[in-house]
């Protein structure tokens, strides 16, 4: 379980969360960057701070987040470049390498500033480098801030798929601030939104019923609605990490959508889709796979997709056949002895993962889902090549 405490007098919240390595505290809320200092002198004496981000990340938030670090007098700074197409094995040792050159050691610190990518990779160059130094998350991205920076999962990708190099790696904290979110473009946001869509879906009906209230507020990411959508995501992935950190059981549900979204991400090669846009095509593949097996009811299916439409228009379904689509599938993680595994969701709220699904079934919806949509109204944009 994890531990929520109100952190006052600003309205922050601090969630502990249950780790192998130990609890550590996700620490959410507007003006959490100004605390930073503050809260990383609580983990201790550190031999060099160590701050990994992007050239884009650093140009829009570096100020705020130096300011918030006191790192005027010290501290090092570590660019590479964020693409999701450069998750891979040469930017962990471009990272690794620069650790050393600036001198980094057992008892350094390194702070990884940035989304997803950043955090995945800057994670995966910690627990590697001088076999593991300490961890620190900043996420500035609304997908990082509900869901990757929590749950200690680093790695990069491999031409044959994505996160099949990794290692579980918890941070010693989170600082989550909605504040870093303001120069975020409105596709990046609404790539993220994907992602809060993904858990009311597999965890929290209330927050899907919710969402299609106030998606309008969402979306003009109206300060005190989004602030509560944050810190409730938080909980949920917080809850679901703390009582099964390594994906043994409970966890998978967190994968809703992504045995579809990491197989249309691998045959485009990372170039296409942000992560989020290609989890938003996966929900509504999921969401068709269980009403074609009959687990999801036709109404839940609108739904579900209904929502999702909402975000506005993804990038196009790529013009390759099913048979490539399955083939990438089966390199994604959650395969076992080469059978393929789906997490579906019943009805709104709960989910689960299925082992035993009939190939032609996966066939049908893939044939047919960018067909269903683009027939029923616009939500790809450009060319399907």
């Amino acid at each position: 379980m994890c531990y929520i405490e109100n952190v006052s007098p600003m309205k922050m919240k601090r969630i502990l969360v249950k780790s192998s390595a130990g609890p550590y505290s996700i620490l959410s809320g507007a003006g959490v960057i100004r605390r930073a200092s503050r809260e990383i002198a609580g983990l201790g004496r550190f031999s060099s701070v160590h701050v990994v981000s992007s050239p884009k990340v650093w140009h829009a938030v570096g100020k705020s987040v130096q300011r918030g670090l006191r790192l005027s007098k010290g501290g090092s700074i570590h660019l590479f470049d964020d693409a999701e197409a450069a998750k891979n094995l040469r930017s962990v040792e471009e990272i690794t390498r620069s650790l050393c050159r600036a001198g980094a050691d057992r008892k350094s610190l390194v702070i990884a500033v940035g989304g997803g990518v950043v955090g995945d990779v800057a994670g995966f160059a910690a627990a590697s480098f001088l076999r593991g130094v300490k961890l620190v998350h900043v996420p500035t991205t609304l997908v990082s801030q509900v869901d990757s920076s929590i749950g200690g999962k680093t790695g990069v990708n491999l031409p044959e798929g994505k996160n099949l190099v990794g290692a579980f790696y918890p941070p010693a904290l989170v600082l989550t601030d909605p504040e870093l979110l303001r120069t975020l473009s409105d596709r990046e946001y609404r790539g993220g939104l994907a992602e809060v869509i993904k858990h009311a879906i597999v965890a929290d009906a209330e927050m899907f019923a919710m969402l299609e209230k106030d998606m309008e507020k969402v979306l003009r990411r109206d300060r005190s609605t989004l602030d509560l959508l944050i810190s409730r995501n938080v909980q949920i992935k917080a809850r679901v990490v703390s009582r099964d950190e390594r994906e043994s059981g409970l966890r998978e549900i967190l994968n809703y959508g992504h045995t579809f979204a990491h197989a249309l991400e691998s045959v485009t090669k990372y170039r296409r889709y942000q992560h989020g846009e290609a989890v938003a095509w996966g929900m509504i593949a999921a969401a068709f796979l269980g009403h074609e097996l009959g687990l999801t009811r036709a109404d839940v299916v609108s739904r579900i997709v209904a929502l999702i439409r909402r975000l506005g228009p993804l990038p196009a379904w790529p013009s390759v056949s099913p048979t490539a689509l399955l083939g990438a599938m089966r390199s994604d993680k959650k395969t076992r002895s080469g059978i393929l595994r789906f997490v579906l969701s019943p009805r709104i709220g709960a989910a689960r993962s299925y082992d035993t699904v009939p190939l032609h079934a996966v066939e049908r919806v893939l044939h047919f889902t960018p067909r269903l949509i683009t027939a029923s109204g616009k939500l790809s944009q450009g060319r399907h090549d």
